[in-house]
Formats: C-alpha cells, sequence, structure tokens
C-alpha cells in the first residue's frame, strides 16, 4: 500500500487519509470517474480514469511531478477547498536522474523483491518455478519498446522462439515488472500462437505474472514462436525510468532490443549496458553480488527515432538500453 496514513473504511480495506478524502469529494460531486476526466483534460490536466480509481481506492497515490499537479485540477473539478487534497499526501519519494541511475548500477537490486514474485508463482499454480530444471529453452527474444511523447512507455512487443527440451511443453511463464507502480498493470495482450492462463498482479510493486498458454504443446527438438505485447493505458504514460531492460536468469542465443521514441521526444543520448553474473537463486541477478561491473557503449539513433542493441549467447544477466534528454 501507498505511504501515508492508514485507516479502514466499512468493508475493512485498508486506506490511506488521501484515498477517503477522495472518495468522499468525488460522491459528493456526482460525477463519475469518466466525467472528472473529461474535466481535468479540459483543464489540461490528463489523468487515466485507471489512475483515478487508484487513487480513490487507495491502491495508489500521486508522486510524479504531473500527477501532483493534476490533484490541485482535481480539487477545482470537485469543488472542494484549495489543497485539501495535497496536503493529504506525503513527500515525493525522489526521482529524476539520481533514481534512474538506480535501476541498473551497483546501489541496488534491480527490481522487485522475491517475496513479491514468490507470492505470485503461488498464486498461478507454479510455486517451484523459480528452483525447477526448465525444459523450455530460449532461442531467440525481440522486444520492441515504445517511448510516448511525454518520456513514458506506450508499449512493449516482445517476440519469443523457444525450442523444447522434453514432450508436451505447452506454456511459458511471463514475468513483468513495470517501472512506475502508480500507473498500475499493463494490458496483456497476445498477439501470435498463444493465449492467456493464470495472471496475477501486485498492485504494489507493479509486477505481473502470466501463463502465456501455446496453441498446441511442442515435443523435444521442437521450436515454437510466441508473440504478445503490454500496453499502458495514457497519456499521462508510466514513467520508465530511461530505461528498458531484461534480467535473464538463464543464458538466450540472441537477445535483440530496440527503442523507439515519439519525434516529440527525442534524446540527446542513448547507450547499451549489460551485466552479467549468476542469479544465486534469486528471480533477477543483484548487481551487487558477483556480477560484473556494466559494461556500456554508445548508440546512435536511426532514421525512425530508434535505437537497437543485440546480445548474442548472454547470460544470466542484465541486458538494456538507457538514455538521457
Amino acid at each position: 500500500m501507498a505511504a501515508g496514513s492508514a485507516i479502514t473504511d466499512e468493508d475493512d480495506r485498508p486506506r490511506t487519509a488521501f484515498a477517503t478524502a477522495l472518495r468522499s469529494a468525488i460522491a459528493t460531486s456526482g460525477l463519475s470517474l469518466d466525467r472528472i476526466q473529461a474535466r481535468l483534460l479540459a483543464r489540461g490536466a490528463s489523468v487515466s480514469v485507471t489512475a483515478l480509481s487508484y487513487w480513490q481506492s487507495g491502491k495508489r497515490q500521486p508522486e510524479r511531478q504531473s500527477s501532483l499537479s493534476a490533484v490541485r485540477v482535481l480539487e477545482e473539478v470537485l469543488a472542494i477547498p484549495a489543497g485539501s487534497l495535497l496536503s493529504l499526501l506525503p513527500p515525493p519519494r525522489p526521482r529524476g536522474a539520481s533514481s534512474r541511475r538506480g535501476r541498473a548500477t551497483t546501489e541496488q537490486p534491480l527490481t522487485f523483491p522475491l517475496e513479491a514474485l514468490q507470492a505470485l508463482l503461488d498464486k498461478v499454480g507454479a510455486p517451484h518455478a523459480l528452483e525447477r530444471h526448465h525444459q523450455l529453452k530460449l532461442v531467440g527474444l525481440h522486444d520492441l519498446c515504445e517511448i510516448a511523447a511525454d518520456g513514458g512507455q506506450r508499449a512493449v512487443t516482445a517476440r519469443v522462439v523457444f525450442q523444447a527440451g522434453a514432450d508436451g511443453q505447452d506454456r511459458w511463464l511471463l514475468v513483468y515488472a513495470q517501472g512506475d507502480p502508480e500507473a498500475g498493470p499493463p494490458v496483456l495482450n497476445t498477439l501470435r500462437n498463444c493465449h492467456v492462463g493464470r495472471a496475477e498482479v501486485d498492485d504494489e510493486h507493479g509486477l505481473t505474472v502470466a501463463e502465456l498458454l501455446f496453441d498446441r504443446p511442442i515435443d523435444r527438438g521442437e521450436t515454437h514462436l510466441i508473440e504478445y505485447s503490454l500496453t499502458n493505458p495514457g497519456p499521462p504514460y508510466p514513467e520508465c525510468r530511461n530505461t528498458h531492460y531484461r534480467e535473464f536468469r538463464r543464458p538466450v542465443r540472441e537477445y535483440l532490443l530496440e527503442v523507439r521514441f515519439d519525434p516529440d521526444t527525442i534524446p540527446a543520448k542513448c547507450r547499451q549496458y549489460s551485466a552479467q553474473g549468476p542469479s544465486a537463486g534469486a528471480s533477477t541477478p543483484d548487481l551487487r553480488q558477483g556480477t560484473s561491473p556494466l559494461d556500456r557503449r554508445d548508440l546512435k539513433l536511426d532514421q525512425n527515432n530508434g535505437v537497437h542493441a543485440v546480445a548474442l549467447d548472454f547470460g544470466p544477466g542484465v541486458f538494456g538500453i538507457d538514455w538521457e534528454y
């Protein structure tokens, strides 16, 4: 749950003081979330209905500067005193260049807590997924990350090729961490040769775990190609902390990463980075323990406002692209 003064309402769900005040103001106004969103937009503040829903339920609190600015306009729309909602919010967590770099340096683990992942694995019926020997080999992976005009992440499309090490392989477990949990989980769409089975989301950590079920089982030696996308509603789009990366627990023969930028948000500098090392039984490598130092290389934008990087026979480890404006 987001930081703040936690209380409990009639149905015993955890709430924050901000969420409770917002819910009360919305109820008094008689406006639907759709109408509130439209009135915010008319005043130049763009907030998704999903974000408004998360704010009033206590799942999320506004933290980004654009969100805090929108709360000021929201107070006007709901006809409540200026500052009555903002005053209930805690100071925003550190953001900017230093916090972005923390996602890809030795300052901290790269991503979500192992306990959060394990809880979701239990829910989808795969409690031993981290320890067992997997019979699907990742042969090739192509990620296309699309960055919107506001610098947030619009979508990620992935094309994946597997080779079976045993007969009857019929599914792959997708684990995805949203870089900006405040924005809510992305929409998972299957595009080719698979469909979604059991899926669970951890709102607090922006973590999604989903089974991608193959259209048919594959036997030893066979390959299978699937394609899926993770799309975010917006604008505003979720902050991606100026980076996109994959964390590999096992080697991959080829990984192609593309990042494509909106023409209105062209970065001044792009770099690929990588670090190889053991995952030490965790869901992802911790660069503080046993991995190599980050290897960086400058990238040049192409004519389509994009950059790409390729890793061959890579892993375990982390491979990504970051950028500066």
